[in-house]
């Protein structure tokens, strides 16, 4: 982790502009074709959320601003980010994972497996890893979503929020999900959130 010195920062007036926000977030759903990730997934019998959410990970490591987050009312990097994600046990609850990020797909999918066992074996909601050095995601695939408004604990908050809807195939060879974007605005601009929407879909067509 890197603190930022806060007097030397390009960022700094933003910074301070929207820490005194009551809730500095905002948010933009992106729709996101999948149809390359999704039949690469199905012939290689692959966890299809799996596979997506590494090529999140990945634009997100990729991203210098969605690793920054707030400590103390100061800006902070951290070298790695890592996936909190939400994972339903059978009888539809869910609990909170802590998913170790990893560039090599096949660690990142047996980390996920793990958390999953994790889960369904537990009632607690919370795993007993819960630092800043995450995105907070859930998949939401029942609903093709075009909108989406996440949570506000009303504490202060800088962890960037994803939500993933329901898979919609356009055509016969075209399938598309939309992605719930949602960021801090005193750490992360628009611009910052094309780049990751660029490189999120440049890992999924790869």
């Amino acid at each position: 982790m890197i603190n930022i010195n806060l007097e030397n920062w390009h960022r700094k007036s933003l910074y301070e502009h929207f820490l005194r926000f009551k809730d500095p977030y905002f948010g933009v759903t992106v729709p996101f074709d999948l149809s390359f990730a999704y039949n690469k997934a199905k012939q290689e019998k692959r966890s299809f959320f799996g596979v997506y959410l590494h090529a999140c990970m990945l634009a997100v490591n990729e991203v210098p601003e969605f690793k920054l987050r707030i400590i103390d009312d100061l800006p902070v990097k951290f070298d790695t980010i890592h996936a909190s994600a939400t994972i339903m046990r059978a009888d539809k609850t869910f609990g909170f994972s802590f998913i170790n990020f990893d560039p090599d797909l096949e660690v990142f999918l047996q980390n996920i497996s793990s958390e999953k066992r994790r889960i369904e074996h537990s009632d607690q909601l919370f795993p007993a890893i819960n630092g800043l050095d995450c995105i907070h995601c859930s998949a939401i695939p029942w609903v093709n979503f075009s909108g989406h408004k996440e949570p506000v604990s009303g504490q202060r908050d800088s962890i960037p929020k994803f939500a993933f809807s329901k898979i919609e195939h356009l055509s016969k060879n075209k399938i598309q999900m939309n992605t719930a974007i949602n960021v801090n605005h005193a750490l992360v601009d628009g611009y910052h959130v094309e780049q990751f929407c660029e490189k999120f879909q440049h890992y999924l067509n790869s």
